[in-house]
């Protein structure tokens, strides 16, 4: 969670920076443009990215996983912060740090928000002791005893509001340029603007930058309505004169979003009304350069879901895929509560089948991480398969072959997503790792079976794996021991070791249940836990056994969404 607010926090400040450049580049140009570009900075803290990331996530392009590339790049330098809370004991021992920011930042919000409730209340208080006030203009006037500034007060229903003795203090010329500069606040809605960026204050009130922009958006918005009355009016001394007596006269308005006529620096607002240069309109080049940077802005965080979200193999396959030669595929009549597999080299068979147990074996996935299109069938109707192909080179090719099935009978169509979710990284302990180098001599050739076991007597689980790898770079880890770690502590496991190679693990905990091997997934199978345990937990014996530690954290799991799929064509 800190992690992902603290990814906000930098983009926000990022697109902020951006959003300056393009402030100078357009220095000479209408006020409004740069009023517009400070909103949509201040917008931003308003939308994380991720939700950008999350669209381009659904767009499913690639018929293969993806490899390293700029989207990646991309991807790391615009979430450079990552949050790993480290287990020191089963269960881990939360941190105390979030709730401590929760704490600190919610005492500012209410804070906040009681300061510019006051402000507002002490506006409100002035338009209720005003009397109306009969002016030709298209929003209702009001004339207040209070000493503050003309403004404009509401955001729905905006109401222009007088000081009582105005008309006597201002020449006609000079009030008439003031209440023009009003209505142009009306005009453009700038007090609903203005209390956007208030809720942006008051949400992310301890970012010194929101302030900054808060400014910088109050400076332009005056400037605009200056640039606007003096094309109307062309009467640049008067308009001054009026500005100037009523900051000598009255108070300013306390609230950004009861836009006045005095806000921002006044020494430079007169003498630009004196200048009175005439903004340049947009050109060519400038519109390009504005388009260009709305287009970054929108196309980046859509790179990176692309990039995040490429179709799972199986999508569609070359000639040099794994398939099966002869594949059988038969509605079982009477079929058998729990089904069987049987994987041998170079054939699969399978009794009593459902497509979403295929589905979860052909993938190496838990059925928590299967969604989408899924009609009652999927489970319901069961299957026999009997499927054979000369490649007897491994399990892995055979599980590709039954992916390749899956797409051609089936019509099966899947992606997969990346969500954050709780998980443990598998690290070295301080003692570094305690398993030998290993290599497995399989009783059967090309079919490493035989070379890991799993048992024990209900208290004591073991685990007994010649040569396996931490992890499977090839993408089918179920072979992997982060994947049979995972199928253990009931989370997924994320390897960071950095080994390579292969060892031999010889593991011995209490209280777990088995894991699960090449067979249709059956969740309730877990041992019920004994009084006291007979032996260290998985996570003590990791580290005193093996050298290994699992941290917990939060890190990307898989998800396969099923977009579409077909009853069995006819063999």
């Amino acid at each position: 969670m800190l992690a992902a607010i603290f990814n906000h926090l930098w983009q926000s400040t990022l697109f902020a920076g951006i959003v300056w450049l393009l402030t100078l580049a357009l220095r000479k140009n209408h006020a409004r443009v740069r009023h517009s570009l400070w909103l949509a900075a201040s917008i931003k803290f308003l939308i994380p990215f991720s939700v950008l990331i999350a669209l381009g996530s659904q767009v499913h392009w690639r018929t293969v996983p993806a490899t390293p590339n700029v989207s990646v790049a991309i991807n790391e330098a615009a979430q450079p912060f990552t949050v790993s809370v480290v287990a020191a004991a089963v269960p881990p021992v939360p941190s105390r740090l979030p709730a401590v920011l929760f704490g600190i930042w919610i005492v500012g919000f209410i804070g906040i928000t009681v300061s510019w409730w006051v402000r507002w209340r002490r506006i409100l208080a002035a338009v209720r002791a005003g009397s109306p006030v009969q002016l030709d203009l298209p929003i209702r006037a009001m004339s207040s005893p209070t000493l503050l500034e003309p403004g404009v007060f509401g955001i729905f229903r905006p109401i222009l509001l007088l000081p009582e003795g105005i008309f006597d203090r201002l020449t006609p010329a000079q009030l008439q340029a003031v209440i023009a500069h009003e209505l142009c606040h009306v005009r453009h809605r700038d007090n609903f603007i203005a209390s956007i960026h208030m809720f942006v204050e008051t949400v992310f009130w301890f970012h010194p930058l929101v302030w900054w922009i808060g400014k910088r958006m109050v400076e332009e918005r005056e400037r605009a309505c200056d640039e606007e009355v003096l094309r109307e009016f062309g009467e640049p001394k008067a308009y001054a004169e009026g500005i100037l007596n009523v900051c000598k006269l009255y108070i300013e308005s306390p609230l950004a979003c009861v836009s006045g006529v005095t806000g921002s620096d006044l020494g430079r607002r007169i003498e630009a009304i004196m200048m009175n240069r005439r903004a340049l309109k947009l050109d060519r080049a400038r519109k390009v350069l504005l388009a260009c940077a709305g287009i970054v802005v929108f196309a980046v965080p859509l790179v990176i879901g692309l990039g995040n979200a490429p179709p799972i193999r199986g999508q569609s396959f070359d000639a040099a895929s794994p398939r099966f030669e002869v594949a059988s595929i038969k509605v079982s009549k009477d079929p058998a509560p729990g089904g069987n597999i049987d994987v041998t080299p170079g054939r699969f068979r399978g009794k009593d089948l459902a497509l979403q147990w295929l589905i979860l074996v052909a993938y190496r996935i838990k059925s928590d991480n299967l969604s989408g299109v899924l009609p009652s069938w999927t489970l319901s109707e069961r299957y026999y398969i009997d499927a054979k192909t000369e490649d007897a080179s491994g399990e892995e090719r055979i599980l590709l072959a039954l992916q390749t099935l899956l797409v051609d009978r089936f019509k099966l169509r899947l992606h997969r997503e990346m969500k954050e979710q709780p998980v443990y990284f598998l690290t070295i302990g301080k003692t570094g790792i305690k398993m030998p180098t290993g290599s497995c001599l399989p009783v059967k050739k090309d079919f490493p079976n035989e070379c890991w076991s799993q048992g024990g007597d209900g208290l004591i689980h073991t685990l007994d794996w010649r040569g396996v790898s931490m992890s499977d770079p090839a993408g089918i880890a179920y072979r992997s021991l982060a994947a049979q770690l995972s199928s253990i502590v009931k989370r997924p496991v994320i390897d960071k070791t950095g080994l390579t190679g292969t060892f031999d693990v010889h593991l011995r905990w209490a209280r777990d249940p088995e894991p699960t091997g090449i067979r249709p997934p059956d969740d309730s199978a877990v041992p019920t836990p004994s009084a006291e345990p007979a032996g260290p937990s998985i996570f003590d014996a990791m580290q005193e056994q093996l050298g290994l530690k699992l941290e917990s954290g939060r890190g990307p799991v898989e998800y396969l969404i099923v977009d579409h799929v077909e009853k069995p064509t006819a063999n």
